[in-house]
């Protein structure tokens, strides 16, 4: 299902199709990809079996957020190639398993797609689809050294408001912030 589109990207539920499988074990099957990632227990994944069970994941995390919060394929519209993820969700606190009403953008894009503003304009896309309901905030949240992670939130017009422990069980994130009313 398609959940957005904008000029050149389709973002789009990750599906069992065999090519999407493929792809999602090919981007978190990467460790210069999941280093990025200390907070995803599994990766990097191994095993090209764990990519349904990653999809699994994802899809019972959303199940019950009615197409508004999800981990999504970004999809080239001109080639058609799933250049990676896009995701946005509440936040888990500390403990994990309490979502919080912050709520986070991200992205996971495979190598053959850096460099190409498909995550910036993805998470744009979905931070101003968010805002359009209400929300105050959205947040970023980057590991430590991941510099073009953190130059995507800077494109994003985010601002960077030091390294935070309040999610994801306390783990210390560099922490991204865009209020609404900025936007």
């Amino acid at each position: 299902m398609t959940v957005l589109t904008t000029e050149r990207l389709i973002l789009r539920d990750w599906t069992d199709d065999p090519a999407d499988l493929a792809r999602i074990y090919d981007i978190y099957s990467r460790p210069d990809i999941t280093r990025w990632l200390a907070v995803s227990p599994g990766l990097p994944m191994t095993d090209p079996a764990q990519a349904a069970e990653r999809l699994r994941f994802w899809q019972d995390r959303h199940a019950a957020d009615d197409g508004r919060y999800g981990t999504w394929a970004i999809e080239v519209r001109e080639t058609g190639l799933v250049a990676g993820t896009v995701l946005l969700k509440p936040l888990p606190g500390t403990p994990e398993t309490r979502l919080t009403t912050d709520i986070e953008t991200g992205w996971h894009l495979h190598p053959d797609s850096w460099g190409h503003g498909y995550a910036t304009e993805a998470a744009g896309a979905l931070v101003a689809r968010e805002f359009a309901t209400g929300t105050p905030e959205i947040y970023a949240l980057v590991s430590p050294g991941n510099e073009p992670s953190m130059a995507v939130c800077r494109r994003l017009g985010m601002a960077h408001v030091g390294r935070r422990t309040d999610w994801y069980g306390g783990e210390e994130l560099e922490t991204f912030v865009l209020a609404a009313s900025a936007n």
